[in-house]
This record gives C-alpha cells, sequence and structure tokens, in this order.
C-alpha cells in the first residue's frame, strides 16, 4: 500500500528573523537585544545574517523550486515597532506586506510567528522583558496590529516560538533576555505573562478573523528515564508535565497542570495568577499543536538534588543515551521519538498536529565548485518524515504539514554559522561574509523529490 500524504499537505521551511534577515539598521527598525550581542571566536554578530531582507525573492524563488508550499517566519518587533510599544514603523509593516505577497504569488502559504527571542532592546532596559506585565501588554498591541495587518491574508499563526523555553533556565542565553540567571519566581512570571499574551491574541484572532488559525508551539522536551528505576521515571514524567504537558493544556483549553500550581501556591507565587487570568484562560483553544524537535533527552534522577525545582531538572541529570547516535554537537538522533511526540499529541488532545522545526546542523564548508555531499542530511530527514508517517498511517494522527529547520543555511540561535541545517549552502563564515550566494547541497535534490512525490518517494 502506498503511504501518499494527504492533499494539501504542507511542506515547507521555518526560520527566525534575526537569523535571516540582517538590515538591523535599514528603514526605522529599532534596536533588539540581538543587536547589541558581538562576535565571538564561534559566533558572527547579527548585523547582516544571511541578508535576506535583501535577497528573499531569490530564497523564495528555491523554495519554489524545491516545492515547498508553506513558509513559517518571524515578524522582527522592533522593525515595525522600534520601541516595542510606541509609534509602529510604516516602512517595516511594508516590509512584510511585499515579502507576504512574495510567497503567495508563487503558491507559497505564509505562516507568521510574532516572537522569536528578539525582544525590543527598549523593553529588555526598561522592564526586564516579560517578567513584567507591561512588556505582555504591549506584545498584544503588536500582535493585534499584525494580525489587522496581515489577516486577510495569513491563515496560520503563531504568537511565540517555542514558547517552554522562556521558563526553561538553561536557555535564557537565547531567549531574548539581557542577563542569563533568572530566579523561579521570575520563570512563573514569564511563563504566565508569555501565555496570557498568547491568550489574547488567540481571542483576538478567533473572534476577528473567522477561519484563521492559532497554534501554540513548544520546543517539545521527549526526556526518557535513564533506567526503570522508579525515581528515574518519576523525574522524567515530573519533567515532562511541567516542561510540555502543562502549557500542551492550556492550549487545548484545560488551563494549568495542577501540579505546576501547586508548585505555585507552595513556593508563594498565587499572586503572579490573577484570578480573570486563569478564568480567560480556560475559554481558550487552539487550532493546532506546533512542536521543534531535533533530539532526546535522558534523564538520571541520581544526579538531581532532592530540592531542586523541576525546571531544573535536566541542569543537574542530563545523561547520553547509549542507545542513540548524536550529532558533534552532541544532539541525540531519535526518529522514533519524533513518531512518539506526533502519535501522543494527537491521542490526548485530538488537534491537528504541525511539526514545524526538524533538522540536522553539521559543520559543513563548500569548495566553490561542487555541492556539499551531505547524504547524513537526507538520512536524518527521510528518517523523520518516515516516523511521522508511520504516526499518521499505523497509529491514526492527524498531521497539518512538515517544516524543516532553516533549509537555507542560517546562523544558528547561538550565532554560529558553522553549524548549518540547510539543503541550500550559504557561502559565508562567521567571520567572513564572502559573497552570500545561494548553493543547492545533495540533499536539495532529493528534498525536492520528496515533496514533489508528496512523501511517497523516500
Amino acid at each position: 500500500m502506498t503511504q501518499k500524504l494527504p492533499e494539501g499537505f504542507l511542506w515547507g521551511n521555518s526560520v527566525s528573523s534575526m537569523q535571516t534577515e540582517g538590515a538591523w539598521n535599514e528603514e526605522g527598525k529599532g534596536m533588539s537585544v540581538y543587536d547589541i550581542r558581538e562576535a565571538s571566536e564561534f559566533a558572527s554578530d547579527w548585523k547582516v545574517a544571511t541578508d535576506s531582507y535583501h535577497r528573499y525573492e531569490e530564497d523564495f524563488d528555491l523554495m519554489q523550486d524545491l516545492g515547498m508550499n508553506c513558509y513559517r517566519f518571524q515578524i522582527a518587533w522592533s522593525r515595525v515597532c522600534p520601541e516595542g510599544d510606541g509609534e509602529f514603523n510604516p516602512q517595516g509593516i511594508a516590509f512584510y506586506e511585499c515579502f507576504i505577497d512574495g510567497l503567495l504569488a508563487r503558491g507559497i502559504e505564509p505562516m507568521i510567528c510574532l516572537y522569536h527571542f528578539d525582544m525590543p532592546l527598549a523593553l529588555a532596559r526598561k522592564y526586564n522583558g516579560f517578567t513584567d506585565r507591561k512588556v505582555m501588554e504591549a506584545f498584544v498591541r503588536y500582535g493585534r496590529k499584525m494580525i489587522d495587518c496581515f489577516g486577510d491574508r495569513v491563515t496560520y499563526w503563531l504568537t511565540f516560538n517555542e514558547q517552554n523555553i522562556y521558563h526553561m533556565p538553561e536557555a535564557f542565553k537565547v531567549a531574548g533576555y539581557l542577563s542569563g540567571e533568572k530566579t523561579l519566581r521570575e520563570l512563573y512570571q514569564i511563563q504566565h505573562h508569555v501565555m496570557m499574551a498568547h491568550c489574547h491574541l488567540t481571542h483576538y484572532l478567533h473572534e476577528n478573523y473567522p477561519g484563521k488559525l492559532m497554534g501554540g508551539m513548544l520546543a517539545h522536551q521527549l526526556v526518557y528515564p535513564a533506567t526503570c528505576k522508579p525515581r528515574d521515571v518519576f523525574c522524567a514524567q515530573q519533567y515532562d508535565e511541567f516542561l510540555n504537558q502543562n502549557l500542551l493544556r492550556v492550549f487545548a483549553g484545560q488551563g494549568y497542570s495542577p501540579a505546576v500550581m501547586a508548585v505555585a501556591a507552595r513556593e508563594g507565587f498565587q499572586d503572579i495568577f490573577r484570578e480573570e487570568d486563569l478564568a480567560r484562560l480556560e475559554q481558550m483553544k487552539n487550532d493546532f499543536m506546533a512542536f521543534s524537535y531535533y533530539a532526546s533527552k535522558t534523564l538520571d534522577s541520581d544526579a538531581i538534588p532532592h530540592d531542586a525545582p523541576v525546571n531544573d531538572y535536566l541542569l543537574y541529570g542530563d545523561k547520553p543515551n547509549p542507545y542513540l547516535k548524536a550529532t558533534e554537537w552532541n544532539w541525540q538522533i531519535d526518529p522514533l521519538g519524533f513518531r512518539t511526540i506526533i502519535t501522543r499529541y494527537y491521542n490526548d488532545w485530538r488537534l491537528p498536529v504541525f511539526p514545524i522545526e526538524n533538522g540536522i546542523g553539521v559543520i559543513e564548508s563548500w569548495d566553490g565548485v561542487n555541492p556539499v555531499e551531505d547524504s547524513y542530511r537526507i538520512a536524518y530527514h527521510r528518517d523523520h518524515i518516515q516516523a511521522m508517517k508511520e504516526a499518521i498511517f499505523s497509529d491514526g494522527a492527524q498531521v497539518l504539514g512538515y517544516l524543516g529547520w532553516g533549509l537555507i543555511d542560517i546562523l544558528s540561535s547561538q550565532g554560529d554559522m558553522r553549524k548549518r541545517y540547510g539543503v541550500v549552502y550559504v557561502n559565508r563564515e562567521n567571520h567572513n561574509l564572502k559573497d552570500l550566494k545561494r548553493v543547492p547541497k545533495k540533499s536539495y535534490a532529493w528534498l525536492k523529490q520528496a515533496i514533489r512525490s508528496n512523501g511517497e518517494a523516500l
């Protein structure tokens, strides 16, 4: 029996603005927290990125040639509202109007993400980001404006990239804050203020733009217990509850997990959660469940102090899985884990599932003549797409599409151009911009075949 994916299945690519756009100070853009980051030995600054601000038409042509019919991109908050909360920038809005029209002209469905860690610098300095409700209110104002600008043309919406990362302590180096340390109370504040912003914009989209779809998105943390020892199993389940299921419950209209709220009460954080907030959350239901997935983790409870908060478990107990191979960045490759997440999402929540980031980052170089030989990337995507198909055809999951991460090379989340995810090579290094030429790799032709066959020819 053939396993051709449903008609209208969405194939595409996901990126963020700061990892692609460049043009950090052009046409009225304000400063973000990324714009003040300096280059280091293994990281570029963010001023040029892959220059998609000036080259997006070229990138769109490559996507169209690949057969992609979906592109998830991010609007840079400080490009359209330079201070984060104040006057909007007509030039920034006009850029995204042209950007979206360019996608639609090529038959590519735009998916807008409103925030991907690049906090406007003014809000970071004045309020310490989402620790303050004023930033939540500013974000809602910005989000409503973008929905009003583009809601007639864009069906798929996300508020926050990888929403659970904002309360993972080890992730603050990428999550848009000027300092990398946060107290447990601040983590709970951020978690709630971000969720309330998501809630307000979900209601706004549904009330004003019928038929437009809002998704909740996680960086799904699939964590295995290191052994069948009961505490290993319990700690892995607790971590899943606090970092994954808690937000998924809210996306599905159930409100926060009782276990999470019990910790908030014990720690004296009840004042963060206003009664009217909690009531509003329970009235919200998202249209699809989105997630990023690159690798799984394994948790050894012996290394976790008994008084450690659940948010910190992986800081102590992260352990290599002896049954999985790892990339050179020590990310363990686990296609079965991909199937596990998709199947569980649909079994648990009965909302369409949308994996919108998946890929493998590898150090690569181009000899200036021949395509990069990246058979490992073909194997990674083939195995994960096959696992997704098994979730659909064997497990009964409803899946909207499959978006790879950065399928035209971009800066990594740490600004490292050495770590490449693309099927298209971008000719630049961390400290040498070269000519930024786009060069298809070996995997390009494979992915084109996979998409054109709608997943049948892998």
